[in-house]
């Protein structure tokens, strides 16, 4: 358990009072501060003043679809996210990854699942802030590891999710090298029909690549996974 002041804030974005607080009690066991937020609005407000480490929306919200609520608070915060719902259609999964969240769960949920996803991505979220190297370049690209910013060659800059900077960090240590579906997804369990890799990596290439059909630098290597095909440099400063 730890204390107040290092113990991680979850924001909790949910209209059932009975959700929210099976959540809010899983969560408090085991050693997390939460905060309820009724709505996406109530959420948005709050985002002026705290810092969440990571936010769960549901995306059946009274006020606004919870996809456009994850949008907007991928917009103005780099936290992690963490969609929960009772939509099992897969065009909503794949859309919520697409557009920023780290992950996704179905309602109803086991507790202790829940708090491992939510571990996960918090874990994740650190170990690209507490990076020894902070600054990596690549082909006139700059990715400053410490605020999961990308800047552009021409000056432009792009706020990564969690999910996306943990995939820019591994491609960045292991430039010119084949890597494995598994290798890119981390500790996570990979089932041969998870498709959540290959998600990240188009959104990924969305930003990085001017032709996103015929890429340049995260390159597909068929039956054996995916090669980032740059020379990285790296310096120390925040940037």
């Amino acid at each position: 358990m730890k204390d107040n002041e290092t113990a991680k804030l979850i924001a909790i974005v949910e209209d059932d009072p009975d959700v929210a607080k099976i959540i809010e009690q899983v969560l408090g066991d085991f050693g997390f501060r939460t905060v309820w937020c009724r709505s996406a609005g109530d959420l948005l407000r709050r985002l002026r003043t705290l810092a969440p480490d990571l936010c769960i929306i549901d995306l059946g919200l009274p006020d606004m679809d919870g996809i456009e609520a994850m949008q907007r608070v991928r917009a103005q915060s780099a936290c992690g996210i963490l969609i929960l719902t009772g939509r099992a259609h897969v065009s909503d999964r794949v859309m919520g990854l697409e557009l920023g969240a780290d992950d996704y769960m179905l309602k109803p949920f086991e507790p202790r699942e829940l708090v491992a996803r939510v571990r996960s991505i918090v874990r994740r979220r650190e170990s690209v802030e507490t990076s020894g190297h902070q600054m990596a370049e690549f082909g006139g690209w700059r990715f400053n590891l410490s605020n999961n910013r990308l800047l552009a060659p021409n000056g432009e800059e792009h706020a990564l999710s969690t999910a996306e900077s943990e995939l820019l960090k591994v491609f960045v240590n292991n430039p010119n090298r084949i890597l494995q579906r598994e290798k890119l997804m981390g500790s996570r369990d990979l089932a041969p029909t998870d498709r959540a890799i290959d998600v990240r990596i188009s959104r990924l290439r969305r930003k990085l690549e001017p032709d996103a059909q015929s890429p340049a630098f995260i390159k597909t290597v068929y039956g054996a996974g995916y090669l980032f095909l740059a020379a990285v440099t790296w310096s120390g400063e925040a940037g």
